[in-house]
């Protein structure tokens, strides 16, 4: 029986580890809000602040600083910038509110998921110590804060 080791990630990509857990937070809150019948419109106002003040400054990020390590034309990066590409218009058009929040909590999973054990592995691996220190300057950055305005995922007792 083979059993997962758990990933070790470089200390300069902490930070970007530690927002992908806060996205797959969002996936899970809603997944948890359909499941208690919260209405969508609730949701996606917790969407929209995720997005802006947690999320967009991710992508930007790891477009700029993160990425390059490998060619531009490496297939990874192609797919991660065709999924960050993807999820910003899917925060972007809430024409159909319950579709939209549905894609994104399955699109944005996904794309976490192969960032943390494909993506990022890889960049990890092929980067060298001064490109590693260049990130790890970068990390001026606030810890994530909850918005506790409507914690719609909290069942209420």
């Amino acid at each position: 029986m083979t059993t997962n080791k758990p990933l070790k990630r470089h200390p300069a990509l902490h930070h970007l580890s530690h927002d992908h857990h806060q996205g797959l937070l969002l996936c899970w809150k809603i997944r948890q809000g359909f499941k208690l019948g919260i209405d969508p419109q609730r949701m996606k106002v917790y969407c929209e602040w995720f997005w802006e003040n947690h999320l967009q400054a991710h992508f930007e990020e790891e477009e700029k600083l993160i990425f390059p390590i490998l060619p531009e034309d490496n297939p990874l990066v192609k797919q991660a910038l065709s999924e960050h590409k993807r999820l910003r218009r899917l925060f972007s058009d809430w024409e159909n509110v319950e579709k939209t929040l549905r894609q994104i909590e399955e699109e944005l999973e996904r794309h976490i998921r192969f960032e943390e054990r494909i993506l990022f592995t890889d960049i990890q691996e092929k980067a060298t110590s001064t490109q590693l220190e260049a990130i790890a300057a970068q990390e001026v950055r606030e810890k994530f804060v909850e918005n506790g305005e409507d914690p719609f995922w909290v069942i209420a007792t």
